[in-house]
């Protein structure tokens, strides 16, 4: 656990928007990569930053869908990013790297929930391997970049789903259990808050801070593959033009995305890390059994569990020493 998982109450809240926590910033000069930069509150995400002066580098899978998306915006750019492809990220992270830029701030936004496939081409669960060790991967290969901007900060998307149980290590692919995809789906969400967690401790001497976000419940792409019996267990049901109806309590893009632009900007930030925030604030620790739709679970933020799920990671992956980032 961290002492630092505390409130620090900001003033900001569930309503408040990305432009809104963006505070009128001037974020000229610095670099940002946001992963799935094209969609959702990842596309929300990039207009902020892009329009507050920053370079955007927007990874995605589908080049001119995202192009379509992002015409309109300055200082954004589009690189091909499959996270469920390791040669595609270390592509990624090849072409930031040859462009000699410091890399300022790095949005782990993309994700997937419920895909058809559940398992990819290594025998991965899809959940873990996309939203968690594809950007473990892209974040051990940007680290130079990282360590470059000597004041950097890296976002990664974890969910209120991690409430339905701490990650299994023994049994990361469901060969062991029966598979479930809401238990696929929250492990990789503990995943990347557990991620958070032990980046901050090893890359905290190198100027890179590190902070794991839930964005809140937003109806963004992700929840595509739920049946309309699904959507209708969280009250939500699509509408004459297959629009989503959703009641009070779902937020908007624009304030899906304020907590990534918190974490990313914030001055109250400055010395910390480790950390899971929401609504534009350090998150609470609250009990294991809490029904709460809000705050952390011991779980996510252990260290012991961090530590572990590193070594796994670097394992799964293969990757080797990289200076600064292994112990």
């Amino acid at each position: 656990m961290t002492s630092a998982q505390k409130p620090l109450h900001s003033a900001f809240g569930p309503q408040t928007t990305a432009q809104e926590a963006l505070a009128g910033r001037d974020l000229r000069g610095k670099v940002a990569i946001v992963t799935g930069g094209h969609g959702g509150i990842g596309l929300e995400t990039t207009r902020v930053l892009s329009n507050a002066g920053a370079t955007v580098i927007v990874g995605a899978r589908d080049i001119n869908k995202a192009q379509d998306k992002l015409s309109t915006m300055k200082n954004v750019e589009v690189i091909h990013l499959d996270l469920a492809d390791p040669k595609s990220i270390d592509q990624f992270a090849a072409d930031i790297l040859k462009s000699n830029r410091a890399l300022d701030i790095l949005i782990n936004n993309a994700g997937v929930a419920n895909p058809p496939v559940i398992k990819d081409a290594r025998g991965f669960d899809t959940h873990f391997a996309t939203n968690h060790l594809g950007h473990f991967q892209l974040t051990a290969r940007l680290w130079e970049a990282l360590i470059k901007s000597g004041n950097s900060r890296v976002i990664t998307l974890s969910s209120i789903s991690h409430m339905l149980g701490p990650i299994d290590l023994s049994d990361l692919n469901f060969t062991k259990r029966p598979y479930d995809k809401d238990i696929s789906y929250g492990e990789s969400k503990t995943a990347c808050s557990l991620f958070a967690v032990e980046l901050d401790k090893r890359g905290k001497e190198h100027g890179i801070r590190a902070f794991a976000v839930n964005p809140g419940a937003i109806l963004t792409g992700l929840t595509r593959h739920l049946t309309d019996e699904e959507l209708a267990a969280w009250g939500v049901r699509r509408g004459e033009n297959s629009e989503f109806i959703s009641p009070e309590g779902f937020k908007s893009a624009e304030q899906g995305a304020a907590t990534s632009i918190w974490c990313a900007v914030s001055p109250l930030l400055e010395g910390k890390g480790g950390v899971y925030c929401e609504n534009c604030d350090i998150a609470a620790i609250v009990p294991a059994d809490s029904k709460l739709m809000t705050g952390v679970r011991e779980w996510a933020i252990d260290q012991t569990a961090a530590e572990m799920l590193w070594t796994v990671s670097e394992d799964l992956l293969h990757i080797g020493s990289i200076p600064g980032l292994s112990k």
